[in-house]
């Protein structure tokens, strides 16, 4: 599962670099996120931006990561491709998630907010 990860302030964007998040690679992926996460942030971005396919495996290892966060650090998503934001939409789950059209909008609303 190719991944990256990189500060920005108190924010922490993790970015996946792979086009898809199925049940070939759900549990390599809840892995690799807990792997990157370990930096001390309250909040941590997930830029889906390359990601093209996500099915249900990979929708619950999304959840999944947001679970291994806790309850004090957030996990917001961004640049979910059409495809991706319609697995969301369908599941509501983007009642669960707040989502961003790219990590710098996401970012700016940690500026706002702060």
């Amino acid at each position: 599962m190719q991944m990256k990860s990189q500060e920005d302030g108190d924010v922490l964007i993790v970015t996946v670099l792979d086009a898809r998040i199925d049940a070939a690679v759900a549990v390599r992926f809840k892995n690799r996120v807990m792997e990157l996460t370990t930096t001390p942030s309250e909040r941590v971005i997930l830029d889906l931006s390359h990601v093209e396919f996500l099915d249900s495996s990979g929708l619950g290892a999304v959840v999944g990561a947001m679970k291994q966060l806790g309850r004090s650090r957030k996990l917001d998503l961004a640049g979910l491709t059409p495809t991706v934001e319609k697995v969301f939409r369908i599941t509501r789950m983007d009642r669960v998630f707040r989502i961003f059209p790219n990590t710098n909008a996401a970012i700016e609303d940690v500026a706002n907010a702060s």
